[in-house]
This record gives C-alpha cells, structure tokens and sequence, in this order.
C-alpha cells in the first residue's frame, strides 16, 4: 500500500502540475475544491480501473507479483468487476479498515470489497 501510494503521489503531482500552470498562466486563477475532488478522483479511478483491465496488475503489484482476476472466469476482470472494487475500496479501508480486516477471516484470506466484486488478489509464483 505505500509502495502504491509512493508510485500515485508522482502521477498525482503530474496531473495537477499542468492544469493548475495553464490555470495560473491564464490570470492567477485556481481550481475551485469540488473540481479538484472530481480531478482527484477521475485521475485515481484511471490510474486503477486502466491497470486491472490490462493485466490485473498495477505497478506496484508488479513488483509484489500479485495480479487481479475474477472468481468468475479465472481471467482478468472485466469493467463493470474493476469499476465495483474501485468503488467499495474506498469504504473498506475508510470503515476502520473493516474491509481489510475482513482478510483475517475469510477463509480464502480476500478482502470484503474482492468478495463484493467477485475479484480474489493472486501471488504469482
């Protein structure tokens, strides 16, 4: 998870270096808070649903060699399966971690927003 984070604290930087330029450029204006949540979430939700649907992997899980698939087919998931973890991540972890701890006694060790989703988190060997 701090890995993911150290990784998305650069795309982050990146994608709101260039609008809030063009912005200042253009007269010393800034983003009001409601569009830079929407550009906050838009830019992680692309970050994340992109890399699950083109080999279940972020970069991070690359490097940890855990990759994404659906309990239904085996296979890498599909939109609506990437779009559904995205959503119920944010919750799992924001409810005291409920959804994480949830790992502890599953008896195939998912987390409760995998299970909701119908994804399971593999090692790779």
């Amino acid at each position: 998870m701090l890995y993911e984070s150290l990784l998305l604290l650069g795309v982050l930087s990146v994608t709101f270096m260039l609008p809030n330029i063009l912005l200042g450029l253009a007269g010393n204006m800034t983003m009001p808070g409601w569009l830079l949540q929407l550009h906050l979430l838009s830019v992680l939700l692309i970050y994340f649903v992109w890399f699950w649907l083109h080999g279940g992997q972020t970069l991070a899980m690359k490097t940890w060699r855990i990759r994404l698939e659906s309990t239904i087919t085996g296979k890498t998931v599909v939109l609506p399966q990437a779009l559904l973890r995205f959503a119920l991540c944010g919750p799992s972890v924001l409810f005291f971690g409920a959804g994480l701890v949830w790992a502890i006694f599953d008896r195939e060790r998912q987390f409760l927003h995998d299970r909701l989703a119908g994804t399971r988190l593999i090692t790779l060997t």
